[in-house]
This record gives C-alpha cells, structure tokens and sequence, in this order.
C-alpha cells in the first residue's frame, strides 16, 4: 500500500498540533488530572464547538463531517503527543465506532447527533476485570422478561466511566459461554441500577471507573445488532478502538524524542552538550526509528479501518492490522519512554519534568485493550487457522 497524506490531512495534523499546543500544554494537562473528572469542561466544549472533532468521521446525515479514519488517526496522534485529558477516546473512538458498526438507523440518529452537537459523552464497558480482552472477559449477564432484558454484572477498566452520560455494555446470557450468547445494549448512565466508580490509577491523565448494573430492565429500543451474536461487532470495534489507541502512543513517542533531543542539545558535561555523545546519538537514533516505524504501522491500519466501517475489509484483515499496530506501538513508547527517562538522568523522573507523565501513560496504554503479548499471539493463532 502507497500512503501520502492529502493536502486537506496535512492541514488537519497541522491545525490539532498548533491547537493542541495552545490548549493542552503542562499547565493544563496537570490541572485536569488532579481532578476526579479528569478534564476541564471548559475545554471539551472547545474541542466540540470550535474544532469539531468529535464529528470527524460520523457520516454526514448524522451531523458529522464524514471524513475517513485516517482523519481520525491523525487527531488522535497529536492528542496523544500533549497528552490532551478528554472523554475523546472513550466517546468517539469506543462508544462512537460502536454505534457505528452496531447500531441500527434509529440509534445511529438519536446518540450519534447528539455526539456531534457536544451533548454527549459516552464509553464502552465490556470486560469484567480479565487480562484477556476477548470473549471471555465479559461475564456480565443478560436475561429475557416478557418484552424486557435484565442485565446483571461489573465491569472494569471503563474510560471515563464515571463521568460519561451514555454506557454501551455488552453482556451475554445467562450460561452461555466464549463467543456465543453476547448482546450489546445502550444504557443511559443515569439508569437507577447503575452504579459508576472512579477508580484511581497510576495514569492519573487519563481516568478510568469501575461500572456496576444491578437488575437493570431495558427494552428492545435499547439493543444493538443481533441480540446473542454480537461478539463479530465487538470485536470489530474493539479492533478500530486498538489502532486508535496505538495512534495516540506513535503521538506520545514523537514528543518524548523532541522533548529528549531539546535537553540532550542544552545539557553540559565536560564543556560540551551531551547530544554530541556518539552513545546518545545512538540511542536517540534508536528512539526516532521505533516512532517512525510504530507510525507506518498505524496509518496502515487506519486505512482497513475505514474499509472495515464500509464493510469492505478482507476477512481477518482488520483483526491483523490492529495487532500488528499496537504490539509495536506498545512495546515502541515504553521503550522510547525508558530512553528518554535515562537520557534527562535524574531529572527524569521528578514532578518538575513531564516525562513521569508519558512513562505512566506509555504503560497503561500498553495494557489497555492487550498489550504487546496478547496481540502476538493472537497474530499467531490467527495463522493457524
């Protein structure tokens, strides 16, 4: 695949980063995370009015800009370069893409337009505390009464969890079991019966909760797809949510090696700056090669993205470009995080500097939705099949 951005996405990346490095400078980002919220709203409705870009890639008819993944992806590299704190993620690249791949025209019209008006944040909960991001981490239940659904369980690991107005959940029936009896459902999170838990965490910029439903009674308004045989949708989203993420840690990547190689040329020992170490060229030469070859990999993958949105990706396809992404993606911005922690010395990890903040945020996002290992493998049973 030949890949060159257009003349309009250049023009996107450039516009997010100039943005992005008004609003979500040091200052802002530790003002926000020292928050329960984990975001100014004041910001979010700056993010919504003024740049639009929780509208990127909704099809038009529904009040967004209908523009690809590749848009997206690129937002989402420059939010992760300054560590922009936002429901972003949690509404438009998990509950959004939900609601995009499984969400009948009726739902599609009420939540996505009142996503691209800025009157909503929303989250996807799915696994129930499991290491294992597959079928198997859903154990919450779901039941039929008469006309009705009762849906039973906890969920952890939930983006902006406690703070999002809108919970897609998915659930399986009762005694089903891997793939088979999972349904998707859209529960206001206002629902009586459901219970949102911040849960503290060592990325304190980006928040995380834990969900509880307790004999919640929906109606068939509120089902997605084919109740029993959701598990195919989710996975998809889960896979477009995966390489969004991994476009977020190439971001995150390329302002730890500028923020390093702006230090290393200031820094003075023995009477010269200790960028002209050959031993720190060749580490920050290193870190430079795993950011560019972590962004091939995602703008790759964002390309069968869009094609999986429009249903024209190749089977397997799309489950492939994801792990590959981020099993790089990870191991790439932890590495390049331990780098640049040793190349600032012991300065590095003080609360004064930022690179504590991308550390913190470079190992949860490796474990968020699979971190390296779980991705290679599923790669390798992939090609067993």
């Amino acid at each position: 695949m030949e890949f060159a951005f257009t003349q309009e996405q250049e023009m996107i990346r450039e516009t997010a980063a100039a943005f992005l490095a008004e609003v979500s400078d040091s200052a802002a980002v530790r003002r926000a995370m020292a928050t329960e919220r984990g975001y100014e709203p004041a910001l979010w409705d700056r993010v919504c009015g003024e740049m639009y870009w929780q509208a990127i890639h909704v099809p038009e008819e529904y009040g967004g800009m209908g523009l690809g993944y590749v848009e997206l992806v690129a937002t989402m590299e420059q939010m992760g370069r300054f560590l922009l704190c936002s429901p972003f993620f949690a509404t438009v690249c998990l509950a959004g893409n939900a609601l995009r791949v499984a969400g009948s025209k009726e739902q599609q019209s009420r939540w996505l337009g009142q996503l691209c008006e800025g009157k909503l944040t929303a989250t996807l909960a799915f696994n129930s505390g499991s290491s294992d991001w597959g079928a198997d981490a859903i154990t919450a239940t779901w039941r039929r009464e008469g006309d009705a659904y009762v849906l039973n369980g906890c969920y952890r690991y939930v983006i902006d969890g406690h703070t999002a107005d809108l919970l897609v959940i998915a659930a399986r029936e009762e005694d089903s079991k891997g793939e088979a009896g999972i349904g998707l459902f859209l529960l206001p999170a206002a629902t009586a019966g459901v219970e949102c838990r911040w849960l503290p965490t060592m990325d304190q910029a980006r928040k995380q909760a834990a969900v509880r439903i307790t004999e919640v009674s929906v109606g068939t308004e509120a089902v997605m797809g084919e109740l029993g045989q959701s598990w195919e949708a989710l996975a998809r989203v889960i896979d477009i949510a995966t390489i969004a993420l991994a476009a977020e840690q190439v971001g995150g990547c390329q302002q730890l090696l500028d923020m390093t190689v702006a230090y290393t040329s200031e820094r003075v020992q023995f009477n010269r700056t200790i960028a002209s170490y050959q031993a720190v060229k060749h580490k920050a030469a290193d870190m430079m090669l795993r950011t560019e070859v972590a962004r091939s990999a995602i703008y790759y993958a964002a390309c069968i993205a869009q094609e999986a949105l429009e249903g024209t990706a190749l089977s397997g396809e799309l489950s492939e470009a994801a792990s590959v992404a981020k099993s790089y993606c990870s191991d790439a911005y932890f590495a390049v995080a331990g780098d640049a922690l040793q190349l600032f010395g012991g300065v590095g990890f003080t609360w004064e500097y930022d690179v504590h903040l991308y550390l913190k945020r470079a190992k949860s996002s490796e474990h968020l939705l699979g971190n390296g290992t779980y991705h290679r493998e599923r790669l390798a049973c992939s090609l067993l099949d």
